[in-house]
């Protein structure tokens, strides 16, 4: 059986999933500004820790398929995380997380962007509270 937090093996399916993200749903782009704003971030020793949180957002949004958010254990996880995560949200999590379902809702509107619409919406949950949880 397979450990809770063991990573997920890469399907054809997931892996198809990905390369069309990368090509059509615009995963690229948005796992590159991810990437650059956590390098803004971490230039400062307050946004240290948000630019780990937005590094973790890049790489869910470069590769949305085949990864799974679990919750995170330890020192990422309780109070501590719920706190930072109220802070989080009314910073920058509210506003990625509408524009995430912004894209959501006009990937829905063909039926082959069904599969890119459900991406963007676990982004959006993933970008409202990225504390206390691992991308794996």
């Amino acid at each position: 059986m397979a450990h809770a937090l063991a990573p997920t093996q890469p399907t054809t399916l997931g892996t198809l999933g990905n390369v069309l993200w990368i090509v059509f749903g615009g995963g690229l782009v948005l796992a590159a500004g991810y990437f650059v704003a956590g390098l803004l971030l971490a230039i400062t020793i307050v946004g240290l820790p948000f630019a780990v949180q937005v590094w973790k957002l890049a790489w869910y949004a470069l590769l949305p398929f085949d990864k799974r958010v679990v919750d995170a254990t330890g020192v990422a996880s309780g109070l501590l995380a719920f706190v930072v995560n109220v802070v989080w949200f009314f910073i920058a999590g509210l506003w990625l997380a509408l524009a995430h379902v912004g894209y959501a809702l006009a990937c829905a509107v063909t039926i082959i962007g069904i599969p890119f619409a459900i991406a963007h919406l676990k982004l959006a949950l993933l970008a409202l509270r990225p504390f206390g949880k691992d991308v794996v």
